[in-house]
């Protein structure tokens, strides 16, 4: 089968032999999924494609469809589950899946356009309704990770990859924070860890749809960082304010978000990232 696969994927992937033996296998993997669900492959999509391959596709009965192939990773190992979990609301309905391909049937939105085509302070309010969608206990038997599991993983890999200017006693800070925080969480939801704007899509079932979670269950608070960490020029500007009204939205501590972000950016090798979160600290 002779696929197309996105530039910035293909780049990405191939800096790991992992992803090199992925991207090789690629072609076959789609061959085989297109064959077993009868699907019409359109042209893959590009945007923010570095770690699935996706594409439009219409279903044997004539539905639109997106199918979606992502190399396995640690944080997006339980995608499938997340969304079964969610059943839709508020993310996109996970028509068909295969576990052996990690491929995904999904729900195709319509236009489709991500939230970023709205100013970033009406982001605010749309990413907070949905972060208070998804925040349900998972039922046992527990199927999806702690938090912490996430955070020993990134707290492994930053020490490996610290560079000459890093900070090491911030990147110990940040580990130390991330077990506290873990520990005194008062509540625990199945979060989306990676919700931001470009994970949100305008839709006609609903407003707006959550695609590519990462579920883990943990505190909820931590689930606001990725979309602030996403406002960078606000971030960095005006931090406390914007942080201050994103948790009024949420209906949760600033306090506690602030921690989070502290050691979000702390954990970070980037020097720069790394110089922000010493704002967080005051």
């Amino acid at each position: 089968m002779q696929l197309t696969i996105p530039k910035a994927l293909s780049q990405r992937l191939s800096r790991s032999p992992e992803g090199r033996a992925w991207l090789n296998g690629l072609p076959q993997a789609v061959e085989e999924v297109v064959g077993h669900w009868a699907l019409t492959l359109g042209a893959p999509l590009t945007e923010h494609a570095t770690c699935s391959w996706v594409a439009r596709c219409t279903t044997r009965e004539g539905d639109p469809a997106v199918l979606k192939l992502g190399m396995p990773h640690m944080e997006a190992a339980h995608e499938i589950d997340g969304l079964l979990f969610w059943s839709g609301t508020p993310t996109v309905h996970l028509l068909n899946h295969g576990r052996h391909h990690n491929a995904l049937l999904l729900e195709r939105c319509e236009p489709g356009r991500s939230l970023h085509s709205l100013p970033e302070e009406k982001q605010d309010v749309v990413v907070a309704d949905l972060l208070r969608d998804l925040w349900r206990s998972p039922e046992a038997p527990p199927v999806f990770r702690p938090l912490s599991d996430m955070l020993r993983s990134w707290s492994i890999q930053a020490r490996q990859n610290a560079l000459p200017d890093t900070d090491i006693g911030l990147l110990e800070e940040s580990s130390r924070l991330f077990t506290e925080l873990t520990r005194t969480s008062s509540n625990t939801a199945l979060l989306a860890t990676d919700l931001h704007a470009g994970n949100v899509l305008r839709a006609e079932r609903r407003p707006w749809l959550v695609i590519d979670p990462k579920p883990f269950a943990g505190d909820p608070a931590y689930d606001a960082t990725q979309h602030l960490l996403n406002a960078m020029e606000r971030l960095t500007t005006r931090p406390h304010q914007t942080v201050e009204r994103f948790a009024d939205l949420l209906e949760l501590s600033s306090e506690r978000i602030h921690l989070w972000l502290f050691a979000r950016l702390a954990i970070s090798t980037n020097r720069p990232l790394q110089n922000l979160a010493i704002s967080f600290r005051h």
